[in-house]
């Protein structure tokens, strides 16, 4: 693997956990340090483990998770994303109690969810012979570095008073789309269609 295919590979494993990110900025609003590094950090760290764990894992392991890691992605998405939807329609006066993306079981979802097509990246570096440390490290330190500056891109947009329930709405609307969009990237809706005729 080049050095520019590890660069492609790690933008476009990062392009999920980017958009989550933006989305948890705008459900937010404001951000702390702290914040931005929790989350940078275990959604780079799950991305960098999930493909030394397919990597590791190898054929046999994988070939039954990624039949059902897409819907897992989904089914995490969808329930993040329709709490987003909900907190929106929430009185101002209650934004303390909306949940924090950045830490707990939401932070846990996130972090999985945004990761399993990792897995499939390990395994087929695997296959190839190439060794996994390096593509982890890299791909793990780009995810890191997209989450950090999507938290705050999303903050910046979520800020804005007049905008941030409408902003958060959108925000929750982009996790359930991310969610489809995973499911049309795995053939699931080329296949329904299959059935219908």
């Amino acid at each position: 693997m080049t050095k520019v295919e590890l660069a492609g590979t790690a933008v476009a494993l990062a392009m999920d956990a980017f958009a989550v990110a933006i989305a948890s900025g705008i459900s937010l609003r404001r951000v702390t340090g702290r914040q931005t590094l929790r989350m940078a950090w275990h959604f780079g760290m799950f991305q960098a483990l999930m493909p030394f764990a397919g990597w590791s894992a190898g054929h046999a392991i994988v070939s039954r998770v990624e039949n059902i890691d897409h819907w897992i992605a989904f089914g995490l998405l969808v329930f993040v994303g329709l709490r987003m939807v909900r907190s929106a329609w929430r009185p101002e006066d209650h934004l303390e109690g909306r949940p924090d993306p950045t830490r707990g079981a939401t932070l846990l979802l996130l972090s999985l969810a945004t990761s399993v097509d990792a897995l499939a990246v390990g395994l087929s570096l695997s296959l190839l012979g190439v060794d996994i440390l390096w593509p982890a490290v890299v791909i793990g330190a780009v995810c890191f570095a997209f989450t950090a500056c999507g938290l705050h891109l999303g903050r910046l947009v979520g800020a804005h008073s007049r905008i941030g329930r409408w902003a958060e709405l959108a925000g929750g609307i982009i996790l359930l789309a991310i969610g489809l969009k995973i499911l049309q990237d795995h053939g699931v809706f080329s296949s329904l269609r299959v059935f219908e005729s």
